[in-house]
């Protein structure tokens, strides 16, 4: 096996298992779940509610993770490392966030063969252990603003759990940032939220909504919470990630504050923010298609995978020419390029199982293409298949992996557009919401209206979208004065 391979030498009759994926049109829900197998993505863990990340899939969150971190990093952002485990006094500190979190909060209380004094919270968020350990960091305004993240793995216990979407222990990263004022801290809560955006459409090419959730959606204990929101090919809402403007409650209770240039004592304002693993499971259910994943080339651990055809006279010369192909593009920039020379293989067999990975690109070289110096590049997002001269490989690759990446973007887009409905009578709004729609309607801002609403039609109001311009009306259930439309869905 060449250093071209990504993978180990597996079981090729497990690898190579060609059980149709359920179409999505039948079962949505089966054919997420078929996919991720298929793409060898993640299993079941044998803890109830836990999934173990396959390398291909891990691969991908680390992806993630590398453009993030860079991203965080270029606004000044540091990372840290904070305890798993949070005191229970602690814990409950925050009386209006142990209340958001207590039914899900999984508790310690033996350890070491004895009863603890004290029980310990396994981290479902870690505001209450990372601020009682920074108030000690800041005396002064010299020390703000504080701007930290983490990478870290939160505990929450999950009644019904599915694989990305929700389960007991997920991946996450999340920042935590102190400021001298509520301005500061709106700004930096803003300047993440914007971040989150720019990332989900250059690289996962997903358009999303971005806006301020509702009193009874927001964080427990934050001030505000602005979301990001993205439209799955169900017609689902998939929250992809938060930012927090906490104000000043956590910092009053857990003593975060500062000596301002008067000499005053002031407490922080402060911010969290974070996105998690469920990202993954956007990616397979905005892009994915019935023969299995289709990843956007920006996240992709692979973005061109080689293919040789070789009979036992053309083998040597062929795989020459595969190794030349792939250094030529990784010495371009495509770093992401892997050559598949697997033995006793049947082409259309390697085909197949890069299809189900959706990696973006293939390039398939064989002894025709040899004789006519060429080679021929397939698209997984059209199966368009692009014959291609040695002499412009690079070139060719570069701009049909863009060409992919718009692709994608401009598609999922188009859905977005296209199922994001208005609607000003409630008969309209039982029916938009029953075909899975996003739907802008008038909403009185009264949180008794709005849980009528979800217990009514499954809907749930996921933000009040900053791009939608103030307009009064009446809200569709009670008729009471609406000032703005706030966007409803059905959601995971």
């Amino acid at each position: 096996m060449s250093k071209g391979c990504y993978y180990s030498v597996v079981n090729q009759e497990e690898t190579f298992s060609k059980n149709p994926i359920t179409p999505r049109a039948t079962n949505f829900s089966r054919w997420y779940l078929e996919v991720i197998k298929a793409a060898d993505l993640a299993e079941n863990a044998p803890v109830k509610g836990c999934i173990v990340f396959k390398p291909y899939g891990y691969a991908i969150w680390e992806k993630i993770k590398q453009v993030l971190d860079q991203k965080f990093k270029a606004t000044g952002v540091e990372n840290a490392y904070f305890p798993l485990f949070i005191p229970e006094r602690l814990f409950k500190k925050e009386k209006e966030h142990i209340k958001g979190f207590s039914p899900e909060v999984a508790v310690v209380t033996l350890a070491g063969g004895k009863k603890l004094k004290e029980p310990l919270i396994v981290r479902p968020t870690s505001e209450t252990i990372i601020y009682p350990v920074i108030a000690n960091w800041i005396k002064s305004y010299r020390d703000l603003p504080l701007l930290i993240n983490q990478w870290a793995n939160i505990i929450r216990w999950e009644l019904r759990p599915r694989p990305f979407l929700r389960t007991t222990e997920f991946l996450w990263q999340e920042g935590h940032t102190a400021h001298a004022s509520e301005k500061e801290a709106d700004e930096r809560a803003f300047l993440m939220l914007d971040t989150y955006q720019e990332f989900a459409k250059s690289f996962m090419a997903i358009p999303v909504i971005t806006g301020q959730k509702t009193e009874a959606e927001k964080f427990a204990g934050a001030l505000r919470t602005y979301t990001v929101e993205a439209m799955m090919q169900d017609g689902k809402s998939l929250q992809l990630a938060t930012s927090h403007n906490l104000g000043q409650g956590f910092s009053k209770v857990f003593g975060v504050s500062f000596t301002a240039p008067d000499g005053s004592s002031q407490y922080c304002w402060q911010t969290s923010w974070g996105l998690s693993t469920r990202t993954i499971g956007a990616l397979i259910m905005v892009h994915g298609d019935d023969q299995g994943l289709v990843l956007p080339p920006e996240i992709a651990p692979i973005k061109t995978i080689i293919v040789p055809i070789w009979d036992n006279e053309n083998k040597k010369t062929i795989q020459a020419k595969a190794l030349e192909t792939q250094k030529l593009l990784q010495k371009s920039g495509i770093e992401e390029v892997k050559i598949d020379d697997r033995e006793g293989l049947h082409p259309g067999d390697k085909y197949f199982y890069w299809e189900r990975k959706g990696v973006p690109l293939r390039i398939e070289i064989g002894p025709k293409d040899i004789k006519q110096k060429s080679v021929v590049l397939v698209r997984r997002d059209t199966g368009e298949k692009i014959n291609c001269p040695v002499e412009k490989i690079v070139g060719r690759v570069q701009g049909t992996l863009k060409q992919i990446q718009d692709n994608l973007y401009q598609r999922a887009l188009k859905r977005l557009q296209e199922d994001t409905v208005s609607v000003d009578s409630w008969n309209d709004f039982k029916q938009a919401i029953k075909n899975r729609k996003f739907v802008l309607a008038p909403w009185d801002g009264d949180p008794k209206t709005e849980e009528k609403i979800k217990q009514g039609t499954k809907g749930t109001a996921r933000c009040l979208p900053f791009n939608q311009a103030k307009e009064k009306g009446k809200d569709l259930l009670s008729q009471k004065p609406s000032s703005q439309r706030v966007l409803f869905a059905q959601s995971y």
